[in-house]
């Protein structure tokens, strides 16, 4: 696939995401689909895989999240990769406690279906919007 329609696919994807259209992403992303989100402290981070495991981290975090503010991203390719580089305000739903995450996702295509996500957010800002004491720290 070209470089311009490996982006399209992304965009296609993240426009899948914001509107909640299921059968638009798994037809998006290959049934092995990785997408990891390193960190700990909150609840979306870790490997999910296949549809199964997209489809419980998106379950998961529009239980969890609510993005109040997304910024349209810069997309970034080379050959078969995708960066995605962007900034988003939110809340976490179970302690109202507001976030702004400045996010990096690493993308890899394969025959023109997304086939590896690596999400890199700001692990901090949203784990402690997580906790349920989520007062500023010095």
């Amino acid at each position: 696939m070209s470089t311009e329609t490996n982006v399209q696919t992304v965009k296609d994807f993240f426009a899948a995401v914001g509107r909640g259209d299921r059968d638009n992403l798994r037809a998006l992303v290959a049934e092995d689909i990785e997408w990891i989100i390193p960190g700990e402290g909150w609840p979306l981070a870790g490997t999910h895989i296949g549809h199964a495991g997209l489809e419980d981290l998106l379950q998961k975090a529009s239980k969890e999240m609510e993005i109040t503010s997304p910024e349209p991203p810069e997309f970034l390719a080379q050959g078969d990769r995708v960066m995605v580089v962007g900034f988003a305000k939110g809340k976490v739903k179970a302690t109202n406690s507001t976030f702004e995450d400045h996010f990096v996702f690493a993308i890899t295509l394969r025959n023109g279906r997304l086939t590896n996500i690596r999400e890199y957010v700001d692990t901090q800002a949203l784990a402690r919007a997580s906790e349920m004491d989520a007062s500023p720290r010095p």
